[in-house]
């Protein structure tokens, strides 16, 4: 992305969205909405508090009114994206313990994230700068990976205990069902380039995934057992 695009996208901004038209309980997700586009276009070390305010159509001294500096910008962007998603499936395995349907609730919601316009801005910020910002890295390390692959662990651990799923290791499971929702969100996004699944419906991507993991996790003897409806 270049500079001329976030120009571009300020002007727009500014044009469509006068400031006395934003009520203040608005403006905290204006700035993270605007730090996301900016951090997307520019990447975390080059944006600037600057070019978030002005596109999100507050002053600078504002955005310090709800983030002390650019790294609380990132965390907040995080927390209102992909951690409120985990957090929809921590809640809805805490309501229902079927495991079957926790984990197709989670594998629906994972690729609805996937698929979103998010997911590749986040993922390139994670792979390309936050070894730059250790501190940064460590809670995503924390808050999303590790959280993620925790519930997921927690899902499959279930399904093994009732006869759903076959023993393994959980941990191992999970990481291998995280990589293929991540792999296949790469090729999602970059449709041009993995031809293999530009024509393939969105649905049947993910009907393919499913079908793939939980085979890979069919009990021993392909027999589930009396437990799992319980």
């Amino acid at each position: 992305m270049t500079d001329q695009s976030v120009t571009k996208r300020m002007s727009e901004h500014t044009a469509t969205e006068p400031r006395w038209r934003r009520l203040p309980e608005e403006r905290p997700k204006q700035i993270l909405d605007a730090a996301l586009a900016v951090f997307a276009e520019r990447g975390l070390a080059a944006a600037r508090l600057e070019d978030i305010a002005k596109l999100a159509g507050v002053s600078k001294g504002t955005i310090y009114l709800y983030f002390a500096n650019k790294e609380e910008l990132f965390r907040g962007v995080v927390r209102s994206t992909v951690i409120e998603f985990i957090e929809r499936g921590e809640a809805a395995f805490e309501q229902d313990r079927d495991p079957m349907r926790a984990l197709d609730l989670w594998m629906e919601g994972h690729w609805t994230w996937i698929r979103s316009s998010t997911f590749p801005a986040m993922h390139r910020l994670v792979n390309s700068e936050l070894r730059d910002f250790p501190d940064l890295a460590a809670f995503y390390a924390t808050e999303v990976v590790g959280r993620a692959q925790r519930l997921v662990r927690e899902i499959l651990e279930r399904g093994m205990e009732t006869g759903v799923f076959r023993r393994m290791d959980a941990n191992v499971a999970s990481r291998m069902l995280s990589a293929l929702f991540v792999t296949h969100g790469t090729w999602y996004h970059q449709k041009n380039s993995f031809k293999s699944i530009a024509n393939i419906p969105e649905g049947a991507l993910l009907a393919q995934i499913r079908d793939f993991f939980l085979h890979a996790m069919r009990p021993e003897d392909g027999r589930v057992s009396p437990l799992a409806n319980t």
